[in-house]
C-alpha cells in the first residue's frame, strides 16, 4: 500500500500564492506518475496537473497552465504544486493522486488512479 499525505492548503486572497506538498510512505518504489485533482462541493473531482517519475514530463489542465508548476522530489517521496495568480474559482479540496503509470498525459482520469490522499483546502478569497 501507499500512503499520500497532503499539506501546505489555505485561505489566500486572489492574485496570491500557495504551495501543496504530498508526501509519500509505503510501497512507494510502486509509484511512477503522480498528480493533482481537486474538487468543490456538488461537482466532480477534476483534473488539475501531472508528472512523470523524472520530473522530465508534466501536463496542465487547461485552467492553471501557466499559473501552476507540478514537480516532485524524489529523493524525499515528495510532490509539489507551486499555485501562483490564484483565482477564487481555484476554491477546493486538492488531492494528491500517484499512480503506476508513467505518462502525465495517461493520469487525467479519476478511475484510473491507483492512490489518493486525503486532500488539503484551499481557499482563494476575492
Amino acid at each position: 500500500q501507499v500512503q499520500l499525505v497532503e499539506s501546505g492548503g489555505g485561505l489566500v486572497q486572489a492574485g496570491g500564492s500557495l504551495r501543496l506538498s504530498c508526501a509519500s510512505s509505503g510501497r512507494s518504489f510502486s509509484i511512477k506518475g503522480m498528480g493533482w485533482f481537486r474538487q468543490v462541493p456538488g461537482k466532480e473531482r477534476e483534473f488539475v496537473a501531472a508528472i512523470s517519475w523524472r520530473g522530465i514530463s508534466t501536463y496542465y489542465a487547461d485552467s492553471v497552465k501557466g499559473r501552476f508548476t507540478i514537480s516532485r522530489d524524489n529523493a524525499k517521496n515528495t510532490l509539489y504544486l507551486q499555485m501562483n495568480s490564484l483565482k477564487p474559482e481555484d476554491t477546493a479540496l486538492y488531492y494528491c493522486a500517484a499512480d503506476s503509470e508513467n505518462d502525465p498525459r495517461s493520469l487525467t482520469v479519476v478511475a484510473g488512479i491507483d492512490y489518493w490522499g486525503q486532500g488539503t483546502q484551499v481557499t482563494v478569497s476575492s
